[in-house]
């Protein structure tokens, strides 16, 4: 009778193994969010990951993984940045710029990451930060002239160089503080038909042979957006060169530019990104074929996997995008001021349970308010719910969500003498091309509400939809945060802009002043959800 219970046995340990291989599956993209400019290393049983915020604060995310699939962040490379006044949104802005495609890399039991921000003059010189984990914290090693894209690679001896550019590279000093004279050449000349940069610079050696990443632009016909690779046994050349990606994704266009990794039994993964339209650039997992000692990336048909088997099973569920309370003593990692925070202006601890955001300066409009608190959007759908405590705003106070992108969906909070009232808005911002100065905010509103007169909380809903053709916001109100109203005559489109901010869409809470500063509010809760 035991003997024949067994094969029944096995036919449920199967089945249960093959419901858990499907549920651990990674499906693509492995990141529906904002995630550009990755890199990835491997330490142990356990992978980093950064990639760029740009003017988001703090930042150079570090994010870790067991499995592939669960990410969490765990860390910043800096808190913020302070060669200018426009870290601060004073004398112009640094939208779009700021930590732009980190390098990580782990070298003699350290954490190294190499960032340029995109700026001319000082304020584009190359950092080196390092740290004993990568959690941090971090500190600034040197800086260094500007390298645009660039990747840190460390050779099996030590020797540090950079590579950087369309195909340029140098040898730093052993100390990472200088360029080795003579060093800088261009180690190789893109094609004719490349008439867009070669960059995002990504360099790895495997088996003594040197591989740098890259993303190539062609315009030929037939040719698409694409990620190549050049090998050499030598760094002195000559130099190989190979399309180890050109796929189409999930309705969207081609994808380029990230790295591959590898893990402890020797799998190699690929993780590239692709512009989604509102959301921003989300991050791809490929399996990676050595083919003729080239990575080649995507299944056996050279495309993107929709799903792949899971690397590694049983991992705890993590996320990069999250709920929040505010019962914490400390502001959640998943959450990223607007350019520097002023620290005086916000508190956890005033009130405990709750963020109070206190208005510093009066400013004209949201591009230019001071802590306004982001996370990122994700696919394919997201609500984002924040709770406010409107009793204390001042005349002029504007407070509320935003759907927020050089083009932003906003719902505001607005004190007009003793009056509130919630608009729903659209905002656009124009920008200097230099010192990215806001010119200009033009703004149609598209529906007013009149608060009651003791009204004390106030509840705001985003909800936005990122499947192809979409790229929609809904936006609601409550005034018991049980029954919800729609507010807005219809969807509003999100958009992402490379010429602007150059950013996904982010949820956004924000109080500023108009008029007086000296208000505030105090936010009981943000309640995330992904569909």
């Amino acid at each position: 009778m035991k003997l024949r219970l067994l094969p029944l046995l096995f036919s449920l340990l199967c089945l249960t193994g093959h419901a858990q291989q499907k549920a651990d599956a990674i499906e693509n993209p492995m990141l529906w969010a904002d995630c550009p400019d990755p890199d990835v290393i491997r330490v142990g049983d356990t992978f980093y990951m950064v990639t760029t915020t740009m003017h988001l604060m703090p930042g150079g995310p570090v994010m870790a993984s067991k499995d592939l699939k669960n990410w969490q962040t765990v860390g910043y490379i800096f808190d913020r940045l302070t060669d200018s006044p426009k870290y601060d949104l004073l004398e112009g802005t640094v939208y779009g710029r700021g930590q732009w495609a980190t390098s990580l890399k782990y070298h003699d039991g350290r954490f190294y990451a190499l960032l340029a921000p995109n700026e001319r003059g000082d304020m584009g010189d190359t950092y080196i930060f390092t740290a004993e984990k990568a959690e941090g914290p971090w500190t600034i090693h040197s800086r260094l002239r500007h390298f645009h894209d660039a990747t840190l690679f460390f050779d099996d001896d030590g020797t540090p160089y950079v590579f950087f550019g369309t195909g340029e590279m140098c040898q730093l000093t052993r100390d990472l503080k200088g360029v080795v004279e003579g060093s800088h050449r261009h180690y190789f000349q893109r094609e004719a038909d490349e008439r867009g940069l070669l960059e995002g610079t990504r360099v790895i050696k495997h088996h003594g042979t040197y591989y740098a990443l890259l993303i190539s632009h062609v315009y030929a016909p037939g040719r698409h957006r694409r990620e190549v690779c050049y090998r050499t046994r030598d760094l002195n050349g000559p130099w190989e060169k190979n399309v180890i990606l050109e796929s189409d994704f999930g309705g969207f266009s081609y994808l380029a530019q990230g790295t591959i990794v590898d893990t402890e039994e020797g799998d190699w993964y690929g993780i590239m990104f692709q512009d989604r339209g509102g959301v921003g650039r989300v991050l791809t997992l490929s399996p990676v074929r050595w083919i003729d000692g080239w990575p080649q990336l995507g299944d056996e048909q050279g495309k993107v996997p929709a799903t792949m088997r899971p690397y590694r099973s049983g991992q705890p569920q993590t996320a990069i995008v999250c709920s929040d309370d505010f019962s914490a003593s400390q502001l959640g990692l998943h959450w990223q001021w607007n350019h520097n925070p002023i620290d005086a202006s916000w508190s956890l601890a005033e009130r405990p349970g709750y963020l109070r955001l206190k208005t510093q300066r009066v400013v004209p409009n949201l591009y230019l308010a001071p802590n306004s608190l982001t996370q990122r959007m994700e696919g394919p759908r997201c609500t984002g719910s924040v709770s406010l405590d409107v009793q204390h705003m001042k005349d002029g106070d504007c407070c509320g969500l935003a759907a927020f992108n050089g083009d932003s969906g906003v719902l505001t909070i607005k004190k007009q003498g003793k009056r509130l009232v919630l608009e729903m808005s659209e905002q656009s911002v124009k920008l200097t091309d230099q010192e990215k100065a806001v010119t200009e905010v033009a703004e149609t509103l598209k529906e007013t509400v009149q608060l009651p007169a003791k009204t004390k909380t106030v509840w705001l809903r985003l909800s936005g939809d990122f499947n192809p053709g979409k790229d929609e916001a809904n936006f609601f109100y409550s005034l018991d945060g049980q029954q919800w109203q729609p507010i807005g005559s219809r969807a509003y489109k999100m958009r992402f802009d490379y010429r602007r901010l150059f950013m996904g869409t982010k949820f956004a809470i924000f109080n500023y002043a108009t008029k007086k500063a000296g208000g505030y509010v105090d936010v009981d809760s943000f309640d995330y959800q992904r569909q």
